[in-house]
């Protein structure tokens, strides 16, 4: 992988030729995220500061496509990094024979991967603030799930280190 100075270089170079879907596609490959039931991008209007969308769309069991902010490359390279690996965890919980069908637990997975990157190891930490958003997203998406279900007991010691995080985060 080439080192995180060159592909900020290489980002801001696709992104001053308008060219964000490569860019995009540069760094699912510098950064290993790419996955076969990864279909492609797609544009999206742009993003505000204060909201970035990033979508992962498709049928379940069949190929997805990300749809991606037209301007995401005008933010911090570490946060949308962040965003494509939690989208390409969706790309990965809709393939066929592996689908994740409740949307909660999906959304705790990413957001998981999000705070601790087990399965990105290689994606740049998130500043506090996002860690702490992200987090308190995890957290929200576990209390959506029925309580003292199966799935709040598959993930009860997650959410003890999510809220452990939190707590050091302070």
């Amino acid at each position: 992988m080439k080192a995180y100075q060159e592909i900020i270089q290489w980002v801001n170079s696709f992104h001053e030729q308008g060219e964000t879907i490569q860019s995009a596609e540069f760094l699912i490959n510098e950064y290993n995220l790419n996955h076969p039931n990864f279909k492609g991008f797609e544009l999206r209007e742009k993003a505000k500061p204060d909201f970035i969308l990033m979508t992962t769309e498709g049928i379940l069991g069949g190929p997805q496509i990300i749809r991606i902010p037209e301007n995401t490359f005008e933010f911090p390279l570490n946060l949308m990094l962040n965003l494509l690996a939690h989208e390409m965890i969706h790309v990965q919980q809709k393939e066929k024979g592996n689908v994740v069908t409740d949307k909660n637990e999906r959304e705790w997975q990413a957001y998981y991967e999000n705070i601790f990157h087990i399965q990105f190891p290689q994606i740049p930490e998130l500043s506090v603030f996002y860690k702490k958003a992200c987090a308190n997203k995890a957290l929200d998406y576990y209390n959506r799930m029925e309580v003292g279900s199966e799935l709040q007991l598959k993930y009860a010691e997650q959410k003890e280190e999510v809220e452990q995080l939190l707590k050091s985060l302070i």
